[in-house]
Parts: C-alpha cells; sequence; structure tokens
C-alpha cells in the first residue's frame, strides 16, 4: 500500500464543517462515568470496540474536558449504552453548566460497578466497566483504551442514536422509531 506523506499544504477544513461532515455517521450514545473520591460523567459517541481478546474497547476525551483529567487520576472508567428512553440523561451530562461531582448523579439512577465502583447507569442497553489499558494521542483529544472487568447488557430496549447533531432512536428489530 502506497502512503502519500507528502508535505503538499491543502486547506484544512474549519471546526464547522467537520462537525457537520462527522454528524452525518449515525452513533450509539453513552455516558462514560469515572468514580473515586470526586465521580464524574460525561455523554460521549466517541466510543467503539477494538478487540474480543482482550476484550478492549476505546473512548476519545478532549484533552481540556473534566473527564479526561478525572480518567487519568483514576484509572477506571464505565461506559453506559443509552437506551432510547435516555435522552434527559444524555442531555444532563452533556450540560456543561451542571454541577459536578457526585451532585450530578443525585437525579439519576444509577449502581456502582461490581469491581471498581464507577458510575453505571441503571435502564441501559449495556454496562462496561473497564480498567485503564493504553493512551494514545489523538490530536486535541486522548484515546483511552480501556479493558473490560465486567459487563451486564439488556438487548431487548431501543437504542438511543444521534445523527446530524439530534437524537434518534432506533428498534431491537432495527426499524427506526420516530422520536
Amino acid at each position: 500500500m502506497n502512503v502519500d506523506n507528502s508535505t503538499t499544504t491543502r486547506p484544512v477544513p474549519d471546526p464547522k464543517s467537520l462537525r457537520r461532515a462527522f454528524g452525518t455517521f449515525a452513533t450509539g450514545v453513552t455516558v462514560v462515568t469515572t468514580g473515586g473520591p470526586t465521580p464524574h460523567a460525561m455523554t460521549a459517541n466517541s466510543f467503539t470496540s477494538v478487540s474480543l481478546d482482550p476484550p478492549l474497547v476505546l473512548i476519545c476525551v478532549d484533552r481540556g474536558a473534566v473527564m479526561h483529567q478525572c480518567l487519568t487520576a483514576t484509572g477506571f472508567f464505565g461506559v453506559s449504552v443509552l437506551a432510547a428512553h435516555q435522552e434527559p440523561e444524555a442531555m444532563h451530562f452533556a450540560d456543561r453548566w451542571r454541577t459536578l461531582g457526585a451532585a450530578q448523579f443525585e437525579h439519576v439512577e444509577w449502581s456502582p460497578g461490581e469491581v471498581s465502583g464507577v458510575p453505571l447507569l441503571n435502564g441501559t442497553l449495556a454496562s462496561l466497566e473497564c480498567e485503564l489499558w493504553r493512551t494514545y494521542d489523538g490530536g486535541d483529544h486522548t484515546i483511552f483504551i480501556g479493558k473490560i472487568i465486567s459487563l451486564h447488557q439488556q438487548t431487548d430496549r431501543d437504542a438511543l442514536l444521534v445523527f446530524k447533531g439530534k437524537f434518534r432512536q432506533i428498534s431491537p428489530d432495527w426499524s427506526e422509531v420516530p422520536t
């Protein structure tokens, strides 16, 4: 395979155009959590599976986000894959102005992970408890790879998706459900 590593200057798309282009890729919606003395959560759609053996997933976190510092400090994180009815939770944990720390979990149903105790939201499609395995530079983000240390799933629920900046739903039989 030939890779063009030339230094030809090409115009770089502006961030707004990039967001619009990236938004055309429908993704599931998750809430990523950390525990410890100052638990934290954030809504994220930059989540994917990496490997079955060992069981690995990745999340990408902006270097300036509160989550970046929390995750680096604790070494464990949770991923709650949201069901269609959990749009309010997605909005809550995406709100930059919400109260931080343990107080942000007061009006959300959650349970502690069985190994690390990270908060995992109840009523989700799946919840993963992960131990930080590796990190990689990802430009203005860090790519965090976690090894799954516990897993719970409930597959008979509808999924919450994001497409073109709006929440959507899809049912288990793969037919679209109006939102």
